[in-house]
């Protein structure tokens, strides 16, 4: 064995297993997939470069790579940890409760603990078996070279069997010293990896100390805005599209139809108050609310670039989310389809709710960050249909229209909107206001008209004025008094 250590071809042997299949198991294994604080997470080792040591790395599906350089760590096993869109959903919103926080918390290290040491066992392998073929390979070879060497020497070779022998237990040896040195050279790097994804958490505290944090919040717009007790921010439904337009309203409030009847003044007549409407029809998150929108011929700034030139208020509702995932798309499939709960859309609403998900967060911080910390509202996303519902309103010439499993899978995902609402909302302590509103196909009891829009109303599922004025009473229960001068 020590002579076999120090031939030609074993050194080159080990010198390959270790230079190309290490990095070679590290680029083919793949990742192991699990669930930390409800979030989808995968973790592996980043790609192998040529340096020495480098840092760990932190992938967000739909946004970044970023390299965590608190982890620094030598040898080829720098882990990677892949994660996102985050998700916001009840087991992400136990890291708020004291009760399950310490549960949760050795639950997900446990996940993320038990996923890398798969990943590091399952590479093992791996490279085991890279050796052993590469051995093979080796070993193949290395007869070839003594059959040929013996007949240029001496005309002709040996017996086959002593060859044979002989390249056995060569080989045999080859491959012995081969296999420990792969093993004991991933062992190796799996303690560096260890170490120096130690130290780097030593004393941690948050995720931002690990990675950094940036968030770039919108400006202020405009001159200073004083006299307000509260302000509406929003989409459509807060606007009131439909509704009896402002008799002298500015040109942004041409611009986006806002009505006399819209969430912010029903919100001033119960209490009363002063209430400023900012609301937009077709506002999203990135266009509307933190960021311009083009509506009506004019660029409007963002809702929550002006929201933040507002002085002394006391309250601001916050009305959003079906834009932002296209629910006009899904809602106009289930119409036109026969079946429309096949995978794609289905996994199209998910991507879309899950980038709602990211831009909400960053929506949630600058209200939290708002001048004066005023309460925060947020409006849940309404129900349109009962279960059963047929009539009218669930019926389309010439396409199959609604029908009860549809309504029902409408529901569900109208749902899953608001659990990420509700789940944004709670963890940065905000006030949440699920509005109960009359539906279609229903014929409301107190005689006051329907709440909703029907589908052959200008504008399908908009709340009406009564609606709108439900909507305002679902909020107006739930603003705190003004604290006395």
């Amino acid at each position: 064995m020590l002579r076999e250590l120090r031939s030609w071809p074993t050194l080159l042997l080990v010198l390959f297993c270790l230079a190309v299949g290490i990095p070679v198991t590290v680029a083919l294994t793949p990742d192991q997939d699990l669930v930390a604080f409800g979030q989808h997470i995968a973790v592996g080792a980043r790609p192998p470069d040529l340096s020495v040591a480098g840092p760990a790395q932190l992938v967000q599906v739909g946004n970044t790579a970023l390299d965590v350089d608190r982890m620094h760590v030598y040898g080829p096993l720098r882990p990677q940890v892949t994660m996102g869109p985050v998700q916001r959903n009840a087991l992400a919103a136990s890291v708020f409760d004291t009760e399950n926080r310490a549960t949760a918390t050795d639950e997900a290290v446990a996940a993320v603990t038990g996923g890398f040491a798969n990943w590091y066992v399952l590479g093992g392998l791996g490279l085991i078996a890279f050796t052993l073929a590469a051995a093979a390979g080796a070993a193949g070879i290395r007869t070839l070279v003594v059959l040929r060497r013996q007949s240029r020497e001496t005309g002709g070779h040996a017996p086959l069997s002593e060859i044979f022998t002989y390249c056995v237990r060569a080989a045999r040896r080859m491959t012995v010293i081969a296999v420990v040195a792969s093993v004991l050279a991933w062992g190796a790097s799996g303690v560096l990896a260890y170490t120096g994804a130690v130290q780097g958490l030593r004393g941690l505290a948050s995720l931002s100390q690990l990675v950094g944090a940036h968030h770039l919040s919108p400006d202020p717009v405009g001159p200073p805005i004083s006299g307000y007790d509260g302000a509406v921010i929003g989409d459509s439904r807060a606007a009131r599209l439909g509704g009896p337009p402002l008799p002298d309203g500015t040109p942004d409030d041409v611009a986006c139809e806002r009505s006399t009847d819209s969430l912010a003044a029903e919100i001033g007549h119960l209490m009363p108050a002063r209430v400023l409407n900012l609301a937009c029809p077709s506002a999203t998150i990135t266009s509307g609310l933190r960021g311009p929108q083009e509506r009506g011929g004019r660029l409007l700034p963002p809702q929550v670039g002006v929201l933040k030139q507002v002085q002394d208020l006391d309250f601001v509702v916050v009305a959003i989310g079906p834009n932002d995932v296209g629910w006009t798309d899904f809602l106009q499939y289930c119409y036109g389809v026969a079946d429309c709960s096949d995978r794609l859309t289905q996994g199209e609403f998910d991507y879309r709710l899950a980038a709602f998900d990211r831009v909400y967060g960053d929506l949630l911080v600058d209200l939290n960050d708002l001048p004066g910390s005023p309460q925060i509202i947020v409006v849940t996303s309404y129900r349109a249909f009962p279960p059963d519902a047929d009539c009218p309103d669930t019926r389309a010439e010439g396409f199959p229209g609604l029908d009860a499993t549809k309504i029902e899978l409408l529901t569900e995902r109208n749902e899953q909107l608001n659990d990420v609402l509700r789940a944004g909302a709670q963890a940065y302590g905000f006030a949440v206001a699920e509005p109960e509103l009359a539906l279609l196909c229903e014929q409301p009891a107190d005689g006051l008209g329907p709440d909703l829009q029907g589908m052959s109303d200008p504008f399908p599922l908009h709340p009406t004025g009564i609606g709108s004025l439900r909507m305002a009473s679902s909020v107006v229960r739930l603003i705190e008094p003004a604290p006395a001068q």
